[in-house]
C-alpha cells in the first residue's frame, strides 16, 4: 500500500514537472518593441558611446564579467578569476560552452584581440584610458588569459564588463577596423543575433537559441528609431511599441493611458548637465562660469520640467554613489551675485541692445562685443530642449543672449561634440557604478573620440584621478574622490544640473519584469510573453 501511495506521489510530480516544462515551453515567441531616440553610431564594443549603440551591444556582445541585480560583479564569458596580492595580475579562466553567433569559437583569442584594438592609437575608441595601465597580456591556453598591470587598478575588473569581439571577424587586412562592415552587422556572443538594420527605421535582433545561459523566451528583439519622445508616447498609446523610458509629463498622465502598462520610477545613476567648451573665448574665465551657474534656478527647472523627478546636482557623482560628497553646497539662484561676477570679469550691460557687451580690440580697433552663445542639444528629447529654453530665459535676465539648436543625433555627436565644434552643450552621462571617471575628466582624455570634449584640465584632479584608481583602502579611496567632486564643483567646467529618475514603462502582457538595485532588465533573457498574451505569430 505505502510503495504504491509513493508510486502515485512519483507519478504525480513527474507529471506535473513534464507539464510545467511544456508550458514553459509554450511561453516562447513573440516580439518586443522597443525605442531608439537615435541611429546608434556603431554595433561594436569597442567603437560605441552612445546610448542607442550601448542598448544594441548590450544583447549582442558579453563582457569577461557583468553586474547583478544587487551591483555585485560576477562572471559573465569568464567562469571565474584570480587576482594577485599585489594587485598587478588577473587570470580569467573563461567559459568553454560559447560560440559566436556564426559557431565559431570564442576562445581567449578574441579577448587578446579585444584588448590589443581598444590599445591600438589607430583606432577611434573611449576606452584605452581604462586598459593603458596593463603592461602585457598572456594568452595561457584557448580558455586561460592573464593580464599584468604596471601598478593596481581598482577598477580593473569592472573594466572587463566591456564587450569582447570576435578575432576572426575582424583580423582582415582588407578593412579599416573603424569602418569595417561588422561594425553595422555584429557578430557576437550574447543572447540576441543581429538580423536586420533598416537605417532610419528599426534595427531588429533574434534571439540565440544556444546561448550558454539559456535561449531567450522572447523570440525576437526590435529597435524602432523615433526621433521623438511624443512621437514615442503616441505608439505606446496604440500599443505598438512595448516599452519607452518616459518623460515626467508623460509618467503623470491619465492613469488610464497606461491601463496595459507597467510603470516605473527609481533614481538613476546618472546626471544632465550644461557643458562648456573651455576653449571658447567666453567661458575662459571661471567667473563668468560661476556667474552663469549663480543665474540658472535649478528649482525651476526641477519643478517645471521634471515635475519633481530628480534633484539638483552638485558634482559628478549621484546621491547614490559613495563617492558623493553631501559637505558641497551648490551655487545659489543669485541674480545679483551673478551680475557682480560678469561685472568683475569685464563685462557692462547695455540698457538699450538689452544685453552684456566688451570692449575688445579687433585689428587695432576698439570694438563692443556682445555675450552671445549658441546651446545645442540632441533632437528627440523634449526634456533637454524644455531646459535648454528656461536656461535661455533664465541668462536673458543678466543680459547673456543664448541661442539654442536642437539637432539630430548622428550629428550631433559626429559633426559637432566629436570635432569639438560647439560652444555650450546639455547632455548627461549615465555613470559607472564604480567613481573612476578618469575618462571624463583627465586632461589626457582631450583628443577627438575622447569624453573629455569640454577640455577640463586641473593638474591637481589629474593626479587625484590617477591615485584614485591604484588606491585599496576603501576609506582613503573615498576622500580622494569626494575632493574630486568638490575641485571640479569648484571649477564649474559642467553647470550640474540635475540628477534625473528613470521612469521606463513596459506592456504588461510582458512578465518577469523585476526592479533591482540596477534598475530593470538585467534579467530580460528571462522575461516571457504567456502564449494566450502573444502578439505576432512567427515562425521560430
Amino acid at each position: 500500500m505505502k510503495s504504491t501511495v509513493v508510486y502515485k506521489l512519483s507519478l504525480v510530480i513527474f507529471l506535473y514537472t513534464v507539464l510545467a516544462s511544456i508550458s514553459k515551453t509554450e511561453d516562447y515567441g513573440d516580439i518586443y518593441i522597443d525605442t531608439l531616440l537615435g541611429e546608434p553610431t556603431y554595433l561594436n564594443p569597442v567603437l560605441a558611446s552612445d546610448s542607442a549603440s550601448a542598448a544594441i551591444n548590450s544583447l549582442v556582445y558579453n563582457g569577461l564579467v557583468k553586474y547583478d541585480k544587487d551591483l555585485s560583479l560576477i562572471g559573465d564569458l569568464a567562469e571565474k578569476w584570480s587576482i594577485s596580492k599585489d594587485g598587478k595580475e588577473i587570470v580569467f579562466y573563461l567559459r568553454k560552452d560559447v560560440r559566436w553567433h556564426d559557431g565559431e569559437k570564442f576562445t581567449a583569442y578574441d579577448v587578446n584581440f579585444t584588448y590589443e584594438k581598444i590599445i591600438d592609437p589607430k583606432v577611434k575608441t573611449p576606452y584605452s584610458s581604462d586598459f593603458e595601465l596593463i603592461t602585457k597580456c598572456i594568452v595561457i591556453d584557448q580558455y586561460t588569459i592573464k593580464f599584468i598591470y604596471k601598478e593596481p587598478y581598482i577598477p580593473a575588473l569592472e573594466s572587463w564588463g566591456i564587450g569582447i569581439i570576435p578575432k576572426h571577424i575582424f583580423d582582415n587586412s582588407k578593412y579599416d577596423f573603424n569602418s569595417h562592415p561588422a561594425n553595422k552587422k555584429p557578430v557576437g556572443t550574447g543572447p540576441y543575433k543581429f538580423l536586420k538594420w533598416v537605417t532610419d527605421e528599426k534595427i531588429e535582433l533574434i534571439a540565440n537559441e544556444d546561448y550558454f545561459e539559456g535561449r531567450p523566451y522572447i523570440q525576437k528583439y526590435v529597435f524602432r528609431v523615433i526621433p521623438d519622445q511624443s512621437v514615442q508616447f503616441l505608439e505606446l498609446l496604440n500599443e505598438s511599441i512595448d516599452s519607452m523610458n518616459l518623460t515626467p509629463e508623460q509618467f503623470y498622465a491619465y492613469p488610464e493611458f497606461f491601463k496595459n502598462y507597467n510603470k516605473f520610477s527609481y533614481p538613476s545613476f546618472s546626471y544632465t548637465y550644461l557643458g562648456f567648451n573651455l576653449k571658447h573665448p567666453l567661458f575662459k574665465d571661471k567667473k563668468v562660469r560661476q556667474a552663469i551657474a549663480h543665474a540658472i534656478n535649478k528649482q525651476e527647472i526641477i519643478s517645471g520640467v521634471l515635475l519633481g523627478k530628480g534633484k539638483p546636482a552638485t558634482g559628478p557623482f549621484p546621491p547614490q554613489s559613495w563617492a558623493y560628497n553631501e559637505d558641497v553646497k551648490d551655487y545659489e539662484y543669485n541674480l545679483e551675485k551673478a551680475k557682480e561676477l560678469l561685472k568683475q570679469a569685464g563685462w557692462k550691460f547695455n540698457i538699450e541692445e538689452n544685453i552684456l557687451q566688451q570692449e575688445v580690440l579687433i585689428d587695432g580697433k576698439s570694438k563692443n562685443v556682445n555675450f552671445e552663445f549658441t546651446l545645442i542639444t540632441n533632437q528627440g528629447n523634449k526634456i533637454r530642449q524644455l531646459v535648454a529654453e528656461i536656461i535661455q530665459q533664465q541668462l536673458k535676465k543678466v543680459g547673456i543672449k543664448v541661442n539654442i539648436q536642437i539637432l539630430e543625433w548622428s550629428i550631433f555627436i559626429n559633426n559637432y561634440i566629436v570635432p569639438r565644434n560647439f560652444d555650450a552643450v546639455i547632455l548627461g552621462w549615465s555613470l559607472s557604478r564604480d567613481p573612476d571617471q578618469y575618462s571624463i575628466w583627465h586632461s589626457s582624455q582631450r583628443e577627438p573620440g575622447r569624453y573629455n570634449f569640454v577640455n577640463y584640465v586641473n593638474p591637481e584632479v589629474d593626479k587625484l584621478l590617477e591615485l584614485g584608481r591604484k588606491e585599496y583602502n576603501f576609506d582613503n579611496r573615498k576622500k580622494i574622490y569626494k575632493k574630486i567632486h568638490k575641485i571640479i564643483h569648484r571649477d564649474i567646467p559642467y553647470v550640474f544640473l540635475y540628477y534625473p529618475e528613470s521612469m521606463p514603462v513596459v506592456h504588461k502582457r510582458i512578465k518577469n519584469v523585476e526592479v533591482s538595485k540596477i534598475g530593470i532588465g538585467w534579467n530580460f533573457i528571462k522575461w516571457y510573453i504567456p502564449k494566450e498574451e502573444q502578439k505576432y505569430k512567427i515562425q521560430w
